[in-house]
């Protein structure tokens, strides 16, 4: 069941009746945990397992570093979490990941590999992560473990954000879960309107690129070079508005049932520099990463050097956060030079050429689109031959649809927008007497122009 079918619809309508209903907190709680849980089976059952052992050993070892006052307790059970976590992640997600690159080297010596039949579960990425930072949270005295295993587990499994995100973490949710919240007619209309927009965004733009930019990245090497730097683009619109779709869907749904969840995107493509960027992409990963890995290694603390060293790990970690494959990797490593030079020029440059915006905005999306073709690119292979195409611009099937090129211009234009003034208005303001007609035009457009065939969000796959 994704957010754009029509079973979550009737799911997500008896949910909502069913929660507001609820007068009694551990009532409401029960009634949504029970709701994530039917969510989370309707993808698998067998998954629902390792989310109630992640769950059992996150709650315990948070209960466990409360209670004592022994440094050694609280490192024996914080390992004991992070180890669990992460030793789920990297059995289901990279096991055969590590044997096929293993097998480069031991096959030419005669030893033979094979991989394992692993099914990779629904949302583990992000599950994990926002386990794990509960628990060291509660380790570093930064938040208090939770009272009620009935709270705990229905922060790990809320079903808004349960299979790809937003990352919320545990001082960010779990005192609204904790309380019973209270009924806002204007909470719920601003709700239900990011909803509307995240549907909007998946269907009516990401999906109808995506028709495109399958095509292109299945055989690059047919293609003229202006056919794939369009196609390029058009998958930088793809990920961006499917998975900024998706996460206004979930901060709208989590928003109507009274809860409030971090913004995960705030227009990347506008961004002047790579670490602009990150402050804008994936927001609560970019934030995750930062805190719970850049600056416990060491961050920006000690020489440029140490430095550079910290900002490599953090981005190639986070390149294979998103994927079990070399291209991923190689794309977490392309952004960390990126800011790693980024950084070094200003640091060594004592008058720096000041080009002015546009040219600082034209230097970071190149680099951005660069590294999206290595994201999309099923293997290393495949990324060199489309690089080798754009860069000479060679004869091939020139194939610009119609409907690729409308919606990269509604990307262009709504990113534009959303630097003026037009800005409150595309909220579509309760009070407004546009809003209805603007609300009736999205859902009968929903109705009339959706792509035929089912396509679930790119971020599932990670």
């Amino acid at each position: 069941m994704i957010f754009t079918q029509a079973e979550f619809l009737v799911f997500f309508c008896v949910v909502l009746i069913a929660t507001w209903l609820c007068r009694l907190r551990w009532a409401r709680n029960t009634v949504l945990l029970l709701a994530s849980y039917y969510f989370y089976a309707y993808w698998d059952i067998r998954f629902c397992g390792l989310l109630v052992l992640s769950t059992a050993i996150d709650y315990t070892a948070g209960k466990k570093i409360q209670a004592s006052d022994s440094p050694t307790v609280h490192k024996r059970w914080l390992t004991l979490s992070i180890i669990a976590n992460l030793g789920m992640l990297g059995f289901f997600k990279y096991c055969n990941f590590f044997i096929d690159s293993a097998s480069l080297i031991l096959e030419p010596l005669g030893v033979s590999t094979t991989t394992l039949p692993i099914l990779l579960p629904v949302g583990i990425s992000f599950y994990t992560f926002q386990t794990m930072s509960y628990t060291i949270d509660v380790y570093r005295r930064k938040l208090r473990a939770v009272d009620h295993p009935l709270d705990f587990a229905l922060y790990v499994a809320f079903f808004p954000q349960l299979v790809a995100g937003p990352i919320v973490r545990a001082r960010e949710l779990l005192p609204q879960i904790t309380e019973l919240p209270a009924w806002s007619h204007r909470r719920f209309y601003g709700g239900s309107q990011q909803l509307l927009r995240g549907a909007v965004k998946k269907v009516l733009i990401a999906d109808r690129l995506g028709e495109m930019v399958d095509v292109v990245f299945a055989g690059p090497d047919l293609y003229s070079g202006a056919t794939l730097w369009i196609a390029a683009i058009a998958y930088a619109g793809q990920i961006y508005y499917d998975f900024a779709g998706y996460t206004d869907m979930a901060i709208g749904a989590a928003k109507m049932l009274g809860y409030r969840f971090p913004a995960n995107f705030r227009h990347p493509y506008m961004a002047t520099s790579i670490s602009d960027f990150w402050r804008r992409w994936h927001m609560t990963l970019s934030r995750w990463l930062r805190d719970y890995v850049y600056i416990p290694i060491g961050g920006s603390r000690g020489s440029n050097a140490a430095t550079y060293r910290n900002l490599m790990i953090t981005m190639t970690l986070g390149g294979l956060w998103h994927g079990a494959a070399w291209t991923f990797v190689i794309w977490g490593i392309w952004h960390g030079v990126a800011l790693c030079g980024q950084r070094l020029a200003k640091s060594t440059l004592k008058n720096p050429l000041n080009l002015g915006r546009p040219f600082d905005w034209g230097i970071t999306m190149t680099v951005v689109l660069a590294g999206w073709i290595l994201f999309r690119s099923p293997d290393l292979p495949s990324a060199i031959e489309y690089f080798a195409g754009m860069m000479t611009w060679r004869p091939g099937i020139q194939w610009m649809p119609p409907l690729t090129i409308l919606a990269i211009t509604i990307m262009v234009g709504e990113h534009v927008a959303w630097t003026t003034k037009l800005r409150r208005a595309m909220r579509l303001p309760v009070d407004q007497w546009y809003s209805p007609i603007a609300t009736t035009m999205m859902l009968w457009s929903l109705v009339l122009y959706a792509p035929q065939g089912f396509r679930p969000f790119v971020y599932f796959q990670f």
